[in-house]
């Protein structure tokens, strides 16, 4: 008798969850259609922002950003949408949601800066990739600018990571600009020297040189005069690819130059511009 009684309890059970599943099979189905559906949306509507940005031949760094930042505003759209339609309260998970995201705001704070930085360079553009800059102690070209930190390459071919809030509230001095750059080489020589003949061999070997622009046109002065010597600034431009191949060049061949006119080449030759 008891085994009886068990087995139409178990029947009991059974029939009420196949009623729970019919009743609730079509919340389900249709909540799974949206995820679907929302799924191939939110892939097209990326394909189709690409495809605007490219077109509008916008900066690739705040296409991605913008897209990324819609994709992901869509994507909790439809999580929200999908588990509404599978019947759970929402107000409470918003609830969570925002005091979880507060609580992860106050203990990110120096990211938050980052990423407010980033903004700031992807928007206002103080450098794009490619660009050489100098920032925060650091020399070299922008090879990626990420939302929290930019990734520079400096020329021994080191990786540096600069967090963008600090970058964003910094100096920076970009090369890359303007297309071109001036040397500024000071060479010193001695107050035995015909200033004018050492004058017309630097001209002549900057005025030789391939790489040396003729406009802006070359220039040498007098910088400064002394106790010992006399300082003499050669100034040269260049485009800023071929700015420390000049500058070698440049120093070397007006070494040589001199020797060959007899001039005396003081030991002290210094790069300004760095």
């Amino acid at each position: 008798m008891e085994v009886k009684q068990n087995f139409f309890s178990l029947d009991n059970y059974t029939d009420g969850f196949l009623k729970t599943i019919i009743d609730y099979s079509p919340k389900l189905i249709s909540a799974f259609l949206i995820l679907f559906i929302g799924i191939y949306f939110i892939r097209w509507i990326k394909r189709l922002v690409k495809k605007i940005m490219i077109k509008r031949d916008l900066d690739p760094t705040l296409s991605k950003f913008i897209a990324d930042i819609l994709i992901w505003v869509l994507r909790v759209l439809l999580f929200v949408s999908f588990i509404s339609k599978l019947g759970i309260e929402t107000s409470s998970f918003v609830a969570i949601l925002g005091a979880a995201g507060l609580a992860v705001g106050l203990s990110l704070q120096g990211s938050l800066s980052n990423f407010a930085g980033g903004m700031l360079i992807i928007v206002f553009k103080p450098f794009r990739v490619g660009d050489t800059i100098e920032a925060q102690g650091v020399i070299g070209t922008v090879s990626e600018i990420q939302i929290f930190v930019t990734n520079i390459i400096t020329a021994n071919n080191q990786t540096v990571f600069v967090p963008n809030g600090i970058l964003s509230n910094g100096i920076i001095t970009n090369f890359s600009v303007a297309g071109i750059r001036r040397m500024d080489l000071v060479f010193s020589l001695s107050y035995a020297t015909d200033i004018k003949v050492a004058k017309d061999v630097v001209m002549e070997v900057m005025k030789s040189h391939s790489k040396v622009l003729k406009s802006p046109e070359p220039i040498v002065l007098v910088r400064d005069l002394t106790e010992n010597a006399v300082h003499l600034a050669i100034r040269p431009w260049s485009k800023n690819e071929d700015f420390g191949q000049v500058s070698s060049d440049i120093l070397e061949q007006c070494k040589t130059a001199f020797d060959e006119k007899g001039i005396v080449f003081q030991p002290f030759v210094r790069d300004i511009g760095k």
